[in-house]
């Protein structure tokens, strides 16, 4: 090849040259990587300017705004975003990662390899913060399209006829379109999510920027004496305004939760080097403009009202501007809030939190771009009724604190476990990191815990109901699996009773799907019973779920020969991996398994649960619920990738 050195060509390769041909290739991904966070992973937080500070405002000046008020809350805003975001999940979380995955069902699937097994602690914790995240995510969409939909109120004309009525319908718009656009995939657009977030992010600060000389002195709230002035003379006050401060860091969780897909060096990056400064000048900018307005408010001898501090800070002719661009941003940010809650169900199923749902993957490139229709559309109808009950986003704000400060308190318990059973620290040293950031989280989350009746009630209902479905859900799974254990004939009678009684035999391979090997299939029972025949080759089939993001392909596989009929097949996936049975099993010829898809068959257990008549039988609800769950589970047949034409199911009743 001309150009080509060709004594390079015949230079050996050493482990030092793989090193740096390694660093390259890591180097040439990391800044486009870092550019992919920005739109997935900030979007959230990116948006909170919008409200947050206003709504902040709004609770301390309930009597009319002075300026300690102005300084208090921009201090605490400012500080939670270091203390919160910065000091607990970008520089301490984000190495608490499970493989590279991190979020709330990593740590706890982290948390039971250090516990050696799933204790009814640990799952409590992982139930609540999964239920919360998807409060999170009826809760995102609705006060974030609401607040930027509501900015048309401050452009000059729209004023007067551009009321709550018709914020509602355009929001309710812009929602249906949304979610019903999931289905198609997000692989082409989300390319341009990052660089439209980079712009928004600039936009901020240039914002913040230009109003910070209406009054420099703003810049004196970077000290914590304001905040803490502020909390010490406002009493109940002080603490609701916690509250509403917490509204600035909402987001926070998505910095663990998408580290799989960027890593955590992009993330720590784009927050470093453009979100975390980009917010604090906006925040900087909204206090400066709030603090003049109230110069000239006193000067006239008036009082001055909270506003609207965000787009009040774009002038007129660029407001309608500006209300388009944050509409922009705030359905990107909707957006990964979605697809996280697509990727949460993913891993909660893997991990037996959630019955199987088919998962449709959008993108022949991007493994992470999938599609849920149950929890899109469950979503879907939660964000409506949320919008069409609180009407505003400042009604709503009171609902999203909670949320997501009950998945922070579960997210530094689960991270004690690990700190403590995973790194090993001593007990004193994992205590004296995790009580300060317990400490910080418990106060938002009790300061939030304040607004329950203004309509805190409305995540904790819907944490409440999903914790309980879960909780039924894993009990009667495993009720029913030591039911069928119990119930069931052992797999080595079988096969003695198959040796003194011999069946007939026809040609091809029998798959069964089994989750308890030691005991025979029921498909299998009924297969023989039915057919009176055996195949040539009669595969027991285990699919095990790991509590590791990732299985390497070196250890999917393994196979035991039985006897000269039967074998067993374990296949081990991780929860962010989906079951594919047929391209696994081709798989199993490296080690002497012989597999022709077209002469095989899949024996698949159909199971409907009736009544017990026992004395420790499921009560009557649980045993419906758990019969709705397992009735609309997705089809094996879809889940786990098998070929339709191939697969044989057999109905069974268990009792329960």
């Amino acid at each position: 090849m001309a150009g080509k050195d060709p004594l390079a060509a015949s230079e050996p390769t050493t482990p030092t040259t793989q090193a740096s041909h390694h660093t390259g290739h890591a180097a040439s991904r990391f800044w486009p990587l870092a550019l992919g966070s920005v739109g997935v992973v900030f979007g959230d937080i990116g948006t909170s300017p919008l409200y947050a500070f206003r709504d902040a405002l709004g609770e301390a000046a309930r009597d009319g705004l002075v300026r300690p008020e102005i300084m208090g809350v921009l201090s605490l805003a400012l500080w939670a975003l270091i203390l919160v975001v910065t000091v607990k999940y970008v520089l301490f979380l984000m190495r608490a990662s499970n493989k590279g995955e991190g979020g709330v069902l990593s740590l706890m699937a982290l948390a039971q390899q250090g516990a050696k097994g799933r204790t009814g602690l640990i799952f409590a914790l992982g139930a609540i913060g999964a239920a919360l995240f998807y409060g999170d995510g009826v809760i995102t969409p609705a006060v974030s399209v609401l607040s930027a939909v509501e900015g048309l109120k401050s452009v000059k004309g729209f004023e007067h006829w551009f009321g709550t009525q018709e914020v509602i319908v355009v929001s309710l718009v812009i929602l249906t379109g949304l979610f019903s656009f999931q289905a198609k995939g997000t692989a082409k657009v989300a390319r341009i999510f990052g660089p439209i977030m980079v712009c928004w992010f600039l936009c901020l600060g240039a914002l913040g920027v230009w109003h910070i000389k209406d009054d420099p002195s703003v810049l004196g709230a970077i000290s914590p004496t304001y905040a803490i002035y502020f909390l010490t003379h406002h009493g109940l006050t002080g603490f609701l305004v916690m509250g509403a401060v917490f509204l600035t860091v909402t987001g926070a969780e998505a910095l663990t939760a998408d580290m799989g897909h960027f890593g955590r060096g992009p993330i720590q990056m784009s927050w470093f080097g453009l979100a975390l400064p980009m917010l604090a000048l906006n925040y900087f900018g909204q206090a400066a403009l709030a603090s003049k307005a109230l110069a000239v408010a006193e000067a006239s001898g008036t009082a001055l009202p909270n506003a609207d501090w965000f787009f009040l800070m774009a002038p007129h002719q660029w407001r309608l501007g500006l209300v388009l661009f944050s509409g922009v941003a705030t359905v990107i940010a909707s957006q990964a809030v979605i697809t996280g809650a697509f990727s949460l169900t993913q891993q909660a199923i893997q991990l037996g939190l959630l019955p199987r749902m088919d998962i449709k993957i959008t993108s022949s490139t991007e493994a992470g771009q999938i599609y849920v229709a149950p929890i899109n559309w469950l979503l879907f109808v939660g964000v409506v009724l949320v919008v069409l009950s609180f009407r505003s986003s400042s009604a709503l704000a009171h609902a999203y604190g909670i949320s997501v400060t009950g998945t922070m308190v579960v997210t530094t318990m689960l991270a004690y476990i690990v700190v403590r059973h995973v790194w090993k620290w001593s007990l004193w040293a994992a205590l004296a990191l995790i009580v300060p950031l317990f400490a910080l989280d418990l106060t938002f989350f009790t300061a939030n815990l304040l607004k329950v009746l203004t309509g805190g009630w409305a995540p904790l209902a819907l944490g409440a109901g999903l914790c309980l479905m879960m909780s039924i859900f894993v009990s009667a799974t495993e009720r029913l699996r030591l039911k069928l254990s119990k119930d069931g004939l052992p797999f080595g009678d079988f096969r003695e009773m198959i040796l003194r009684r011999p069946a007939g035999s026809t040609a091809g391979t029998a798959v069964f799907l089994t989750s308890d090997p030691d005991t025979t299939p029921p498909a299998l029972m009924h297969s023989l019973k039915h057919f009176k025949v055996l195949h040539e080759r009669n595969v027991l089939l285990k699919v095990v779920a790991e509590t590791r993001p990732y299985v390497p392909d070196a250890e999917r596989i393994e196979t035991q020969t039985l006897d000269d009929r039967f074998s067993l097949v374990t296949l081990r996936y991780g929860y962010m991996e989906s079951p594919n049975i047929p391209k696994a099993l081709a798989a199993c010829r490296k080690q002497g398994l012989k597999f022709d898809i077209m002469s095989t068959s899949f024996f698949v257990s159909r199971r409907t649960i009736v009544p017990s008549t026992a004395s420790d039988a499921l009560p009557a609800w649980k045993r419906k619920l758990f019969t709705f769950l397992t009735r609309n589970a997705a089809d094996p047949t879809t889940f786990f990738h098998l070929p339709p034409g191939r697969v044989v199911e057999l109905g069974t009743q268990v009792s329960l």
